[in-house]
């Protein structure tokens, strides 16, 4: 009971695994690029970078950083967005739930950076 009311707890229906150690924040640059990053699920796959950046630039402001992810498995992207200011970052979560291509885009604090890609190797 919670008040007056019967509460029921069940299991999740989602896996909520923890963060890979490696891509935490190791530096305090780091730790504050992360205060600037939002993290960002439910992105229709037709949706660009671009698509992305512009939505964000024009809603809470400059966009200093970037990474949309999409593979063959899963059927939306995410996304990691880094704003120039805190503040940008603080008010894209009120955007959650609003459409981005034809989907609710879910947006949340990032618990990573968005680090530079690093160059693949190709092998013979």
């Amino acid at each position: 009971m919670l008040g007056y009311y019967p509460v029921r707890v069940l299991p999740s229906k989602t896996a909520i695994l923890p963060v890979n150690p490696k891509f935490l924040p190791r530096t305090e640059d780091e730790k504050e690029m992360v205060s600037r990053t939002v993290y960002c699920t439910n992105i229709d796959k037709k949706v660009t970078e671009e698509d992305v950046k512009i939505f964000f630039q024009q809603l809470c402001g400059k966009v200093s950083r970037l990474r949309l992810l999409g593979d063959y498995v899963h059927s939306t992207c995410i996304a990691f967005v880094e704003f120039a200011q805190a503040e940008s970052a603080i008010l894209a979560l009120n955007y959650s739930g609003m459409v981005l291509g034809t989907l609710p885009i879910r947006v949340s604090p990032s618990k990573t950076p968005v680090r530079p890609r690093s160059p693949r190797v190709m092998s013979n």
